[in-house]
C-alpha cells in the first residue's frame, strides 16, 4: 500500500476537506471508546494518523522541507544553511540568537507535543479493542515508533519534555500541571518505544515503501544512544542493522534525490513519499533556489556558506548538489566571484533533483530521512571511542562511506588520535548529510562544536553553550504553574 493512499485516509479520518494550511485533527479523547475502534479498517486509520505530524506538510508536519521543518531549523544553527541577508529568523539561528520569545523556535515543541499524548492515548484505544492480538501488535509498533521518533527530536531539540501518562490523559476534565521528565526518564521513554517497536515491526525487507521497519527502530535508537554516548549501544544496533543484509550503499549518490530515487534505493532505511497534491510535500526548491534561476526559480530563503563547500575535497561526489554557478533569466551568471544576493554567503544547496517540469511550486520527490551511511559512520564513531583509540575497522567503515563519494581511503595513521578521529568523523557526516533530517546538529553538539564553529563563521556574539538546547514558549511555562522549568540561560 503507497503511503500516499495511508494520508489521504488520514484526512477522511480527521475530517478535513482539503489539503491547506488550517488543517484541524481530531483528538481521540472526544471519540468514544466504546465505539471506536471495533474493525481492522478502525485499528488502521489510527495508526495512519500517527504518521500524521511526522509528515512533509508545511504547518502541520515537523519534517517540511521548510521553516516549519526541523531539518531547516536545526541546518540553519549550523555551517551547512545560512541567510541570505543579515536579519531575520535564518539570520538569527545561524547566529544562535534566540530567547523564549523566538516563535519560529518555540512552535515546534507548542505544536508537536499533545501528538505524544494523542499516540498514548492511540496506544490504549487500540489495546482495548477487539481486534486480533496480531493486528494489535504490528499497529501498536507503529504507533510506539511514531512516537519514540517524535519524542527523540523533541528531546534533541529542547531537552526533556513533558509527558503526560495515561491516567491523566483519561482525566481531562481534572487540571494537572506537569513537569518535564528528568533526563533518565525521558531516555527509558523513547528507548522503551524503539525497543518495543522493534520487536513487532516487520524486517526491511518486508516493509511497504514509506511505513515504519524494525531498522528505522534502531536507526532511531541509534541517535538517541549517540545524543547519551552510549557506545556500546551504537555499536549493538548498528550491528542488528547491518545483520539484516539488506542495505547497501548506491553507486550514485546525487541519484537517490532523483524523482524516484529513494523508492528504488537499497540504502534508505526510511523516506516520506512525496506528491504534488501535498499529501505530503516537498517544496525544498522554493526555499533555495533564486528567483532569477533558470527554468524555474523559488523564494532563496538559504544558502550554503562558502566555508562549508570548501571544507570537501575536490571530487567529492556529495557536493555536487552544491551549485556554484548558474546563468539566470537575466542572463546574468552568477558565481563565487559574482555572487549577487543569492551566493553572497555560500552555493545552492539544492540537495534534490530540481523537477524542473515540475506542475505546481510542490515536487514528487521524496523526502528521505535515514540512510544506511548513517549506521556505518555511527558505528565507526561508536568503535573509536568506546575504547578511546581509533581502530582500522572504524577507519575501514569510514573508508566504505568515502570510496562511494569517489574518495581515496583515509589513513588510520594520520587520525591516530581520538581527537583527529572525530573531527574527521564530523567533517564526514556533515559532507554526506547536509540538507537532510537536521541531525547534523546534534553531531555538533556531541562534539563540543556547536557555539565556536557559529562564532568561526559568523563572529556571533550571542553563541553560547546553553543555545545547544532551544527555549520553551512563556506560554509553556506559565500553564506549567512553577512545574515546567525553562532552560537554562534563557530567564
Amino acid at each position: 500500500m503507497k503511503i500516499y493512499k495511508l494520508f489521504l485516509s488520514c484526512f477522511i479520518l480527521l475530517g478535513v476537506a482539503s489539503c491547506t494550511d488550517d488543517l484541524i485533527s481530531v483528538s481521540y479523547s472526544d471519540i468514544n471508546p466504546s465505539i471506536f475502534p471495533q474493525t481492522e479498517a478502525d485499528v488502521e486509520a489510527m495508526v495512519n494518523t500517527c504518521y500524521y505530524p511526522l509528515r512533509g506538510g508545511y504547518g502541520s508536519g515537523i519534517h517540511s522541507t521548510s521553516e516549519t521543518g526541523i531539518q531547516y531549523i536545526n541546518d540553519l544553527t549550523t555551517e551547512i544553511l545560512h541567510s541570505r541577508g543579515s536579519a531575520g529568523m535564518q539570520y538569527d539561528l545561524s547566529t544562535l540568537n534566540y530567547d523564549p520569545m523566538s516563535s519560529y523556535l518555540t512552535y515546534f515543541y507548542d505544536e508537536y507535543y499533545n501528538r505524544i499524548s494523542q499516540m498514548t492515548l492511540t496506544i490504549d484505544r487500540i489495546q482495548e479493542s477487539g481486534v486480533s492480538d496480531e493486528l494489535k501488535e504490528k499497529a501498536i509498533a507503529e504507533v510506539r515508533c511514531a512516537r519514540g521518533l517524535l519524542a527523540y527530536e523533541l528531546y534533541d531539540m529542547y531537552g526533556p519534555i513533558v509527558v503526560a501518562p495515561l491516567e491523566i490523559l483519561k482525566n481531562p476534565l481534572t487540571e494537572v500541571p506537569l513537569a518535564r521528565l528528568s533526563q533518565e526518564e525521558m531516555v527509558k521513554f523513547i528507548e522503551d518505544d524503539l525497543v518495543a517497536a522493534a520487536e513487532n515491526l516487520p524486517d526491511p525487507a518486508e516493509a511497504d515503501y514509506g511505513r515504519f521497519s524494525k531498522a528505522l527502530a534502531k536507526m532511531i535508537h541509534i541517535r538517541l544512544a549517540l545524543h547519551e554516548k552510549d557506545w556500546d549501544k551504537v555499536i549493538e544496533l548498528a550491528d542488528d542493522i547491518i545483520g539484516y543484509e539488506y542495505f547497501s550503499l548506491e553507486d550514485d549518490y546525487a541519484g537517490m534525490w532523483d524523482l524516484d530515487g529513494a523508492s528504488k534505493s537499497q540504502e534508505v532505511i526510511w523516506a516520506i513519499p512525496c506528491n504534488y497534491e501535498g499529501t505530503s510535500e516537498n517544496q525544498w526548491q522554493l526555499m533555495v533556489l533564486p528567483p532569477n534561476y533558470d527554468p524555474k526559480g523559488g523564494w532563496a530563503t538559504v544558502q550554503s556558506t562558502w566555508w562549508f563547500y570548501d571544507t570537501f575535497e575536490a571530487n567529492d561526489s556529495r557536493k555536487e548538489m552544491l551549485i556554484t554557478e548558474y546563468t539566470g533569466t537575466d542572463g546574468v551568471t552568477y558565481n563565487r566571484s559574482n555572487p549577487g544576493s543569492n551566493m553572497n554567503n555560500g552555493p545552492i544547496p539544492l540537495k534534490i533533483n530540481e523537477d524542473a517540469d515540475r506542475t505546481t511550486s510542490l515536487t514528487t520527490v521524496d523526502i528521505i530521512m535515514y540512510r544506511y551511511p548513517d549506521v556505518l559512520l555511527s558505528k565507526a564513531e561508536a568503535l573509536a571511542n568506546s575504547t578511546g583509540t581509533p581502530s582500522q575497522e572504524a577507519m575501514d567503515l569510514v573508508n566504505e562511506v568515502r570510496n562511494r563519494a569517489h574518495l581515496d581511503n583515509n589513513q588510520l595513521a594520520d587520525y591516530s588520535s581520538l581527537d583527529d578521529f572525530n573531527d574527521m568523523i564530523l567533517t564526514e557526516r556533515s559532507h554526506e548529510f547536509w540538507c537532510e533530517n537536521g541531525q547534523y546538529r546534534a553531531d555538533l553538539i556531541r562534539h563540543g562544536k556547536l557555539v565556536s564553529r557559529s562564532i568561526e563563521i559568523t563572529g556571533s556574539e550571542f553563541a553560547n553553550e546553553y543555545k545547544e538546547v532551544y527555549p520553551f514558549s512563556l506560554d509553556r511555562i506559565s500553564e506549567g504553574k512553577g512545574e515546567f522549568i525553562q532552560n537554562p540561560g534563557y530567564y
